[in-house]
């Protein structure tokens, strides 16, 4: 068999796809839940990195793993807050105030990295904590399943159950209806007592937690140090990845899911005789692509409604 095949037709395809699809899959949710309530939050790329830088630096001068969870958290959350108030409060552009965003998050994690780390472009200086892998007991003994699905990072199996919480939350809570009923009709939303700023703003408020946990996935999961632009388009592929799917719990799972699947080729491509350049851009042509046939199947089914 070709080696290629081989490699894509095995077990540690499927591990490797698990692990490169988390950092997207949790931004994708973010995207998503703010796209039901009708306001798209582009800033994901840059809470990703703020979050990312925060949970390294905070692991790496308080020795503490919790600490530096809950306070990576609460930097992304605080990004959202800050965009939500731009837009809802002093109402800004939502996409103008997002790319503000994300370019102080660019510049601000870069100054702060040569501050702590003495280095513009890593901490690696800096010995940060990561989050554990964690073997599930009776899968990790079944021999070809065990070695796809036991041992990934915790935050891998976060992502994938935050999937069932987005569920839950959208179609089985209060919060939930209030959000697809902003999203779908504001105003009428209104007329019957629901205070639109406020689920916007929660909105954005969940999209900022879990694109904090996507960043902090980066920089203390998939590896155990921040570098400068370190998401490298994830949050832009997040909004490709939700937008596929509907929006939807389940859609969003397996854009996510065709983007991952997209990267670890890539990745399994550069152990051949491929030149790097072309290597890199297959994520962003696939991105491209998948955007255009979204919107050409959304163009036709508009058509064939009118």
């Amino acid at each position: 068999m070709n080696p290629l095949l081989k490699s894509i037709f095995s077990a540690n395809f499927v591990f490797a796809t698990l692990r490169v699809t988390t950092p997207i899959l949790f931004p994708a949710i973010g995207v998503a839940i703010t796209s039901l309530s009708g306001s798209v939050n582009i800033a994901l790329e840059g809470i990703m990195l703020v979050s990312a830088f925060t949970g390294v630096v905070v692991s790496a001068f308080t020795g503490s793993l919790w600490l530096a969870l809950i306070f990576g958290i609460l930097a992304g959350v605080g990004m959202a807050a800050l965009l939500g108030y731009f837009h809802l409060n002093l109402k800004a552009d939502i996409i103008i105030a997002a790319i503000a965003l994300n370019m102080f998050a660019s510049g601000i994690t870069v100054f702060l990295t040569y501050i702590f780390a003495h280095d513009k472009g890593t901490t690696s200086s800096l010995k940060s904590l990561v989050f554990p892998s964690v073997k599930i007991p009776i899968i990790d003994k079944i021999p070809v399943i065990g070695r796809m699905f036991s041992g990934l990072n915790i935050l891998t199996y976060v992502a994938l159950i935050s999937v069932i919480v987005f569920y839950y939350l959208i179609y089985k809570t209060p919060l939930g209806l209030r959000i697809r009923a902003v999203g779908q009709n504001p105003d009428a939303a209104e007329s019957v007592g629901v205070d639109v700023k406020k689920v916007k703003m929660y909105s954005l408020l969940l999209s900022g937690f879990f694109g904090a946990l996507g960043g902090l996935y980066l920089s203390m999961g998939y590896v155990s140090w921040f570098s400068r632009d370190m998401t490298a388009g994830r949050g832009f592929i997040a909004i490709a990845a939700a937008s596929i799917g509907g929006n939807l719990p389940l859609g969003t799972f397996f854009g996510s899911l065709l983007f991952g699947i997209v990267n670890t080729l890539a990745i399994f491509l550069a152990t051949l005789k491929v030149p790097s350049e072309l290597i890199q851009m297959i994520p962003y042509v696939t991105t491209v692509l998948v955007l255009a046939v979204y919107a050409i199947q959304k163009s036709v089914r508009s058509g064939g409604e009118e």
